[in-house]
């Protein structure tokens, strides 16, 4: 099977909520310090595998969080991620 990347468009806001308040890894993150901002959104090229890994640790701290403000920016963040890696996975 083929690691097609998918470019995911990125609020800086969005950016800042995963490398804050997530355990998400540098193979993961690096990426999205060093995205290229396109108007005002970070395009991030992610394979199916990364971006999966990537709705797990925002899962995790969305389920984990004492902070309702930030548990409902990652519930939206992992829903909107959801559905663009179902999207690609119907596609291949």
């Amino acid at each position: 099977m083929k690691m097609n990347e998918i470019e995911i468009k990125f609020t800086p806001q969005e950016r800042d909520l995963i490398i804050d308040h997530t355990f998400t890894g540098p193979d993961l993150t690096k990426r999205l310090q060093i995205a290229e901002i396109k108007g005002k959104h970070l395009i991030v090229k992610y394979s199916t595998y990364d971006i999966d890994e990537l709705i797990g640790f925002i899962a995790a701290e969305a389920n984990h969080t004492d902070d309702k403000k930030i548990g409902k920016k990652l519930d939206r963040l992992f829903e909107r991620l959801t559905r663009i890696l179902e999207k690609e996975i119907d596609n291949q």
